[in-house]
């Protein structure tokens, strides 16, 4: 009997809150602000607000967060749903802050009245220095005494876009000395004369993020907000604007974002590093986006599982990117099917093999079951040049003069002979075949220890291959103090050209993953035409970078 796994923090809020009546059922949300592509720290997000509602009978909304018109695009908006979708969740409704502006406003225009917000003609420069500073209280806006009817009146000027951006802000009227520094009166409401991607140039004004946020939850009747480690200061503003407006008590809960090694998840630097022609896009599959990962090959159950695995923490931490990298390496052996192709090419002529001839064997397709393919044998092939050795090192099973190995799948050679250029590389391996060794039904009596992958030159299509790796070199991309792009790894792209491949790889889909024996896990690039197929290395079959890295 399988091991019931224990509840997390938040499962054990769920729980306690729909056993005790306090709620018939629960809503999350998922509110992105539309101003770049999702990364893989948004994953372990949609994972938990969706997986809590999915697991509890709950709803969960899409909620774009877009109320920064100048750095948002619907081209984002539509990147954003794509990618929930590919992660395999399905909202209950979209929706947008900016639906929400018109109630905004009024919300805005409730807090004046009461005489808890206010206009302020303060710079940006003298508003900071009035905040004072964590040990030392704030001084009062010299506008914080205004009259409501004032305050009203400017407010509504504001709205109309009788002033310009930057001259006025509204602020929440709360405490200048207050421990909490966002709670010394947060600006709320500022003017912005930006044309916005869905309301166009209705409005001037714009609210805040801790304005918006709160109140789009208690619109919506979010039961569990769910946000990250740094918003825990902003709670006690947002629990208090809902208190004030006397709204719906939406209630805010935060857990760790996603830290991984040798990975930067940041939007901002994200913007950069395509801004800069660091990575060829957003969906460079060097990249920690969605789009990236899903155009590099990764899988969404694999991701989920990632996420699944590493829990839903209380403090941060720093996830070890090997634990993606090997949910990712379990669920594509199950289902990528097998071929092999040729990166670094040394022709191999089998001289008692038939000229003319060639004949079809079958080998594995997928690891389970009775999957096999065709796989097209003849005179001439295409193998790795590591798989030969002039002079061969102690315990060298593969291809030496004299030595025979196993061509996987089909038969045992022996290289009798090689021939080399005028520089003296080796160009061609002669070598002779035993024909009652074929795989399957072996009747040779030969045993050999070593067994290489192969492809037929007569039935070779050509390849591109892209051999992607990590981004950055340095392990905690969170503890720099430098800039960030000098920890670039030089070595995150590498491309072959000249690479053979099984011919069952010409028909092969966009997207579609496949092991290569020996090689890894690779998929075919969108980049890819029938005339040129280009495939992206998704994952090592081992972790080699851990060896490598002396560790």
């Amino acid at each position: 009997m399988a091991e019931e796994k224990s509840l997390n923090f938040l499962e054990e809020i769920v729980e306690s809150d729909l056993k005790g009546g306090k709620y018939k059922n629960i809503s999350t949300r998922f509110p992105p602000e539309p101003n770049g592509y999702l990364h893989l720290g948004h994953a372990k997000s949609i994972c938990l607000n969706f997986g809590l509602a999915s697991k509890y009978g709950g709803k969960t909304n899409l909620r774009f967060d877009d109320t920064n018109p100048v750095t948002e695009e619907t081209e984002y908006v539509e990147s954003i749903k794509g990618d929930v979708k590919w992660l395999g969740f399905h909202w209950s409704e979209e929706l947008y802050a900016s639906d929400y502006f018109g109630q905004l406003y009024t919300y805005a225009h409730i807090l004046i009245d009461k005489g808890l917000a206010y206009v302020d003609d303060s710079t940006s420069e003298e508003m900071a220095s009035q905040k004072g500073t964590p040990t030392q209280a704030g001084t009062d806006s010299p506008h914080r005494r205004r009259s409501i009817e004032e305050n009203k009146r400017l407010f509504t000027e504001m709205k109309d876009g009788k002033y310009p951006d930057g001259s006025k802000v509204l602020r929440a009227k709360i405490d200048m000395s207050h421990t909490n520094m966002l709670m010394r009166d947060p600006v709320i409401y500022r003017v912005k004369h930006a044309h916005h991607h869905r309301t166009g140039d209705t409005w001037c004004i714009y609210p805040m993020y801790d304005f918006a946020h709160g109140q789009s939850d208690s619109i919506e009747q979010i039961t569990h907000s769910i946000c990250t480690l740094e918003f825990v200061p902003h709670r006690e503003l947002y629990d208090w604007f809902i208190a004030q407006l006397d709204i719906y008590p939406s209630r805010q809960y935060e857990f760790a974002r996603l830290n991984m090694t040798y990975t930067m998840m940041s939007k901002r630097k994200l913007l950069q590093l395509v801004n800069e022609k660091h990575v060829n896009g957003w969906d460079d599959p060097r990249m920690p986006t969605l789009s990236g990962a899903r155009r590099r090959g990764y899988t969404p159950e694999a991701i989920r599982e990632f996420c699944d695995r590493i829990g839903v923490a209380k403090r941060d931490n720093l996830i070890d990117i090997g634990l993606l990298e090997f949910c990712l390496r379990e669920h594509l052996n199950k289902i990528a099917e097998r071929r092999m192709v040729v990166f670094d090419p040394l022709k191999v002529v089998i001289t008692n093999y038939p000229e003319g001839k060639s004949e079809v064997l079958r080998g594995e397709n997928l690891p389970e079951g009775d999957s096999t393919r065709e796989v097209p044998f003849g005179r001439e092939l295409w193998i790795e040049r590591d798989d030969f050795m002039e002079v061969p090192a102690k315990k060298y099973f593969r291809l030496a003069p004299g030595q025979m190995v196993r061509l996987k799948s089909a038969f045992i050679i022996k290289c009798e002979e090689f021939i080399k250029d005028a520089n003296g590389t080796v160009t061609e391996l002669r070598c002779t075949y035993v024909p009652e060794s074929r795989s399957g039904s072996d009747t040779s009596g030969i045993n050999v220890k070593g067994v290489i992958h192969w492809v037929s030159a007569q039935h070779a299509v050509p390849a591109e291959i892209r051999l992607y790796d990590r981004l950055f070199v340095t392990e905690d991309m969170n503890a720099i103090e430098d800039d960030f792009t000098n920890h670039l790894n030089p070595n995150s792209l590498q491309v072959l050209k000249t690479v053979y491949a099984e011919p069952a790889l010409a028909n092969s889909k966009t997207g579609e993953q496949f092991q290569f024996l020996r090689m890894g896990y690779f998929c075919l690039d969108p980049d890819a035409t029938p005339n040129k197929l280009i495939f992206n290395r998704t994952v090592t079959l081992r972790d080699t970078w851990t060896k490598e890295a002396g560790k």
